[in-house]
C-alpha cells in the first residue's frame, strides 16, 4: 500500500504541472543544501535579484526539504536545507539529513547486514560563481562555478574499517547553460566532483580520493514546469565502491515563491555484493524562496 501511495503522489504532482502560473525555478536547494537539483549542484547561485539590485546586495534565502523513500532497502531519507547568496557571486549553504537505515541494507558488506540505525549528517557548503552565463556579450558561454562542502556524519564508521572517518570535504567544478534558441528552453549542466564520501558521506569518508562526473538535463515544456534527468557517477575506492545514481523528475513552479518536485530515483542495486547500492524509490520535495 505504501508503494502505491507513493506512486500516486508522483502521478498527481506530475498532472499538476499543467496548471497554475509560474515564477520560481532553479536552482533548487538540493539534498545537501546546495543550489542545484536533487543530487548535483548547478553553477547558478541560489539567489533571486531584481534588475535594480546592486552588487552589494544580499539575496533572499531559499529553503528546501526532501523526502526519499527507498522501500526495498528500508531507507527513509529526509533533508532540510537553506542557501543564500552574497554579492551575486558567493553562495553559502547548510543542509541537514536524517537517514533511517532499515535492516535490509547493503548486502555488499556483511558488517551492515541487519543494521538498523538512524544517521544524522550535516553539510556546510560554499560556491563561487567564476563566470556568469553569456559573459562578454556572448550567447553561448555557460555559467561556471567552483564549490566545496564540508560534511560530517554520526554513522559508526568503525563498522566499515579503520580507513573511514566521520567527516570529509567534497570539491567540485560545474558549468550550466540555459539554451533558449530551441522551441522550448533546455537547461544543461555538467561537472566533476572530487570526493572521499561513502554513500555521499552518510557512511563516512574513505582515506582515498576519487573524481567522478555528474550531469543534468531539464526541459521546460511550459513556463511553470520542468521535466528532466539527473546522473551522478559513483566514486570508487580501494575498499569501497559507490553505485551510480540517477533520477527522472518533474517540477511545478507554483508561484514566485513555491516549487514542488516529484521524482523516481535509482541509487543502485541494494542486493549487490560489490557496490553500495541503496535501491530505488520515490522522491518528493518542496522549495520556498522569499
Amino acid at each position: 500500500m505504501e508503494k502505491v501511495m507513493n506512486v500516486m503522489a508522483v502521478v498527481v504532482l506530475a498532472a499538476a504541472l499543467f496548471t497554475g502560473s509560474a515564477q520560481a525555478g532553479v536552482p533548487l536547494v538540493n539534498l545537501e543544501g546546495v543550489g542545484g537539483v536533487a543530487f548535483n549542484p548547478l553553477a547558478y547561485p541560489a539567489a533571486t535579484f531584481s534588475k535594480d539590485d546592486g552588487q552589494d546586495q544580499v539575496a533572499k534565502p531559499r529553503f528546501g526539504t526532501w523526502y526519499v523513500n527507498l522501500n526495498g532497502s528500508d531507507i527513509d531519507w529526509t533533508t532540510i536545507g537553506v542557501a543564500d547568496t552574497f554579492f551575486k557571486r558567493l553562495e553559502l549553504s547548510y543542509g541537514y539529513e536524517s537517514v533511517n537505515l532499515g535492516p535490509n541494507l547493503l548486502a555488499f558488506n556483511k558488517n551492515l547486514n541487519g543494521l538498523s540505525q538512524n544517521i544524522h549528517k550535516s553539510n556546510i557548503g560554499a560556491k563561487a560563481l567564476l563566470l556568469e552565463e553569456n559573459s562578454f556579450g556572448t550567447k553561448f558561454l555557460p555559467a561556471v562555478a567552483v564549490g566545496a562542502i564540508y560534511k560530517t556524519t554520526t554513522f559508526d564508521a568503525v563498522k566499515l574499517g579503520d580507513n573511514v572517518d566521520k567527516n570529509g570535504i567534497d570539491a567540485y567544478v560545474v558549468a550550466t547553460k540555459l539554451i533558449t534558441e530551441l522551441p522550448r528552453p533546455v537547461l544543461l549542466s555538467a561537472g566533476a566532483l572530487s570526493t572521499k564520501g561513502q554513500v555521499n558521506g552518510i557512511l563516512g569518508f574513505n582515506d582515498k580520493q576519487d573524481t567522478v562526473f555528474f550531469g543534468n538535463i531539464d526541459v521546460l515544456p511550459l513556463d511553470n514546469a520542468a521535466i528532466g534527468f539527473e546522473f551522478k557517477q559513483g566514486a570508487k575506492f580501494t575498499t569501497f565502491e559507490n553505485a551510480n545514481y540517477w533520477n527522472v523528475h518533474a517540477a511545478w513552479f507554483v508561484n514566485k515563491n513555491l516549487s514542488l518536485i516529484a521524482a523516481y530515483t535509482d541509487a543502485g542495486d541494494h542486493h549487490s555484493t560489490s557496490k553500495a547500492g541503496l535501491g530505488s524509490g520515490t522522491v518528493l520535495s518542496a522549495q520556498y524562496e522569499f
